[in-house]
């Protein structure tokens, strides 16, 4: 899959925008050449988008990546939303287990894991899952990241060499005024960001996106 390996690909940082909510601000991102885009499926999230009204997704294939953040989902709904050319990657951001995990890897579903990060015991089977790539979150038992706080990015940096071969996707509290450290300092594959790039929840700010793009050199 071109996209996923472009946007996974280290020798660059990649731009994902996630908490995206309607089809209007997708298209824009598109125009601006960011590299994926998160649509989050959890009920209780602040930017949730009912399955039932993102059919707008489907005509956005194979001009960005298309994520879907799902939080201890059965996983019945991601693999059918795949299946129906909707998404393209699964992002488990919620309490999940590598087992959790298996019916991805079995129907050949790539996906990433996202795991709150407070101390490096929190990533102790962060390889365990699969995962196409890892994505590093603050801790926020409960909320499941878009907090906008960051966390110790020394952890990134201790797993990036304990992990080489894992891709990581960097996320919790980047904004345009410190993406281009973010990215200097631990040089994710790519950086994801919700609240960073926002006026409200689920409303993007184009002026926000625009900085952190030029922040990545983009």
């Amino acid at each position: 899959m071109p996209l996923l390996e472009s946007f996974l690909d280290p020798s660059s940082v990649s731009l994902k925008i996630c908490g995206v909510t309607m089809r209007i601000d997708a298209e824009r991102l598109v125009a601006l050449g960011v590299d994926a885009l998160g649509v989050n499926f959890w009920p209780k999230s602040k930017r949730y988008l009912d399955p039932e009204n993102a059919g707008w997704l489907r005509d956005l294939a194979g001009r960005i990546l298309r994520v879907g953040v799902f939080v201890n989902a059965d996983a019945g709904l991601p693999l059918r939303m795949v299946r129906e050319g909707l998404l393209d990657v699964v992002q488990l951001h919620g309490d999940e287990t590598p087992e959790d995990a298996l019916p991805y890897q079995v129907a050949g579903v790539p996906f990433f894991k996202a795991i709150g990060v407070k101390t490096m015991e929190d990533l102790a089977h962060a390889a365990d899952f699969g995962a196409r790539a890892i994505l590093l979150d603050a801790h926020a038992p409960g909320i499941y990241g878009g907090t906008g706080e960051t966390f110790d990015w020394n952890s990134a940096l201790d797993f990036k060499a304990l992990h080489p071969e894992l891709p990581i996707i960097l996320a919790g509290g980047i904004v345009p005024d410190n993406a281009e450290l973010a990215a200097g300092t631990v040089k994710p594959a790519a950086l994801d960001i919700a609240s960073g790039a926002e006026v409200s929840p689920g409303i993007k700010d184009f002026e926000k996106v625009s900085a952190l793009l030029a922040a990545l050199n983009r």
